[in-house]
């Protein structure tokens, strides 16, 4: 049954976004059908077809009330919009339906798990949120709520953790039946765990043990947790909110985090953390196995510290990364564009060997909805000082991917890409040479700019808001420098 939140959530929608032209949105990213998107959300195959939830306000471009929006995708580069799944209209989750995860049952229905938030005063009258986990079931378009939600609650709780900060389960199914959930908490020290949670059935819900915890080292409340095997290795994937930066590593602020190492079924043995992406916009990532094997993750392509700065009279406001195959390689996590985006493909444009001194730009170079990469090298024994792509640029924006090989550092610089507001413009991080060299695919799509390092060693996605006539793409060098192009138009 649908109930009246939701049913106006949908009726809403469904007035409002068809009138959102294709022109006004992405090519080929997952956004809202209207309204304000967050994290992603129960990003899972269900009857052979992957569907995407996202923390959802159909109302405003503003962060609010959340219910869950739901979209359908065969090739993970078309996105179908369907109707609202969920909507706040219960007394577990009045205050909003936060994020969580999805999985198939065996009895062919899709379950959904996700954190039910209501208010209460504390002791000294303030309002605060109390976060429970709560489950619903359906066919992939209408979801019922379990009438016995939530089915965890603060007495789940391992000794001192929080019921205010309890949220974000990621759910999967192994082979034995037994199902588990990640879910994040904060601790007793005021910083973050994940927790690990076991049921028979997705719906009685044991806990089983903390499978790492913060103390205070990389930021504090963990939010948003994922939990996998990957090439012969195990991550954590988790998004810390309030790090101070540590070199060029992690920024301050909310960061996502990658946590490495092994699992005997039993403990988690951490060996190695790093950052998932180094770009300016970049939260919550979400994994799903894929039928073929492939675990393919997506974000939320956003900065909390900058979803003020927002086009004016925008009707949507919030996108998904390019969903990505992760991979593990030298120890790293390590990520692609999914290949389904080679078949996209068009009007290869090629340049090999040509030196750049100065600011060029090249015959058939240009766009903003473009597959492009660029590999860059020294001419001879003499290094360059400095090497700049330019893109979206006309002669009041650009965009700058600037690489320093001295340093062996990239920025990624959107000071003139259409945001103009005082927010965080640049990032900075370190890249590897192969060989005296750099490879750099970058994809542009509209309002956003991803850049993936010596074939998915390390990834950077920023958003920009440059009007899309700044369609030039040049390219400069402090001294001198030899490069290949390969550029194809995107046609989705």
């Amino acid at each position: 049954m649908v109930s009246t939140q939701l049913q106006k959530a949908r009726d809403f929608e469904a007035q409002y976004g068809p009138h959102i032209p294709a022109a006004e949105r992405p090519a080929f990213h997952a956004t809202p059908t209207i309204g304000w998107m967050n994290d992603p959300n129960g990003f899972s195959i269900y009857q052979g077809k992957c569907h995407l939830f996202y923390q959802y306000h159909p109302y405003s471009n503003e962060w609010g009330p959340m219910h869950w929006g739901h979209l359908t995708t065969e090739d993970f580069i078309h996105w179908e919009r369907l109707p609202a799944a969920l909507a706040p209209d219960q007394p577990c989750d009045a205050a909003g339906c936060f994020s969580g995860g999805a999985v198939e049952l065996p009895d062919g229905r899709h379950l959904l798990m996700y954190t039910g938030v209501q208010r209460e005063r504390d002791e000294d009258g303030f309002l605060r949120d109390v976060q429970t986990q709560c489950v619903a079931i359906g066919d992939g378009l209408n979801y019922e709520k379990y009438p016995l939600n939530p089915v965890l609650t603060k007495s789940d709780l391992p000794e001192g953790g929080s019921a205010v900060d309890f949220r974000d389960p990621k759910v999967w199914r192994e082979q034995d039946g037994t199902y588990y959930a990640v879910i994040g908490n904060r601790t007793p020290d005021d910083s973050g765990a994940i927790l690990l949670y076991q049921s028979k059935d997705g719906l009685k819900w044991d806990y089983v043990r903390t499978l790492d915890a913060c103390h205070n080292q990389y930021g504090k409340m963990w939010e948003c947790p994922d939990f996998f095997p990957l090439d012969d290795r195990q991550v954590l994937l988790t998004s810390p909110q309030d790090m101070y930066p540590i070199g060029l590593e992690f920024h301050a602020g909310n960061n996502a985090l990658c946590l490495l190492g092994d699992y005997d079924g039993e403990e988690f043995h951490r060996q190695a953390v790093q950052a998932v992406d180094y770009g300016l916009d970049f939260y919550a990532p979400q994994t799903l196995l894929a039928p073929d094997g492939r675990r393919i993750m997506i974000a939320w392509m956003q900065n909390w510290a900058t979803a003020g700065a927002k086009p004016a009279h925008c009707r949507w406001f919030g996108q998904m990364t390019l969903p990505r195959e992760l991979f593990v390689q030298d120890g790293r996590l390590c990520q692609r564009p999914v290949r389904e985006l080679d078949t996209c493909q068009r009007q290869q444009v090629l340049h090999r060997n040509i030196p750049v001194s100065g600011e060029v730009n090249l015959p058939g170079v240009q766009g903003r909805v473009v597959d492009m990469t660029v590999t860059i090298r020294p001419t001879g024994s003499e290094v360059y000082r400095w090497f700049r792509i330019h893109v979206a640029k006309d002669g009041t924006h650009d965009t700058i991917i600037r690489y320093r090989p001295n340093e062996s550092t990239l920025k990624i610089d959107r000071t003139r890409s259409g945001l103009p507001h005082d927010i965080v413009h640049t990032r900075s991080f370190l890249v590897r040479p192969q060989g005296g060299e750099l490879k750099l695919r970058i994809i542009l799509d509209r309002f956003s700019v991803e850049v993936f390092v010596n074939d998915g060693e390390q990834a950077a996605s920023s958003v920009i808001y440059t009007p899309q006539q700044a369609d030039a793409i040049t390219f400069e060098a402090g001294g001198q420098a030899l490069i290949d192009v390969e550029k194809y138009d995107l046609i989705v």
